[in-house]
């Protein structure tokens, strides 16, 4: 069984607090469905945001393409957790004044895009971890 990452992303992140962030969690989208692509908009509560990201975030992992390569399944696997820390960062750019907040929330979303960047050219450079002979 797989790791449940996308929950200590959230805790990581410090953006959710007792009670509510048990009433947030996004398990009400059916396993295996596919969620529409996040948004960040002032039109959505940051809850709803945050719970937007989780669902897309959880779904690109676990149909993230594997194939038994440890180097190439934790590079596919770490690619949507990436992009949902930057999505989460963007909900509460959006919902947040506090400066020293929007100032973690910039950095992690610089810091991550270039992680992002950093995989995908590993996966690029690398076709030999494409299948597992």
């Amino acid at each position: 069984m797989r790791t449940r990452l996308p929950m200590l992303a959230l805790c990581a992140f410090g953006l959710a607090t007792g009670a509510r962030a048990q009433e947030t969690h996004h398990h009400a989208m059916p396993h295996g469905a596919t969620p529409a692509a996040f948004v960040a908009s002032s039109d959505r509560s940051f809850a709803q945001l945050m719970d937007d990201a989780m669902a897309v975030m959880d779904h690109g992992m676990r149909i993230a393409p594997m194939n038994g390569r440890p180097d190439h399944d934790f590079v596919t696997m770490m690619l949507p957790h990436h992009q949902g820390a930057i999505d989460m960062a963007r909900a509460v750019l959006l919902h947040t004044k506090d400066p020293e907040l929007r100032n973690l929330a910039l950095g992690i979303i610089a810091e991550q895009q270039n992680e992002i960047n950093v995989m995908r050219a590993w996966l690029a450079r690398h076709p030999d971890h494409k299948e597992k002979p």
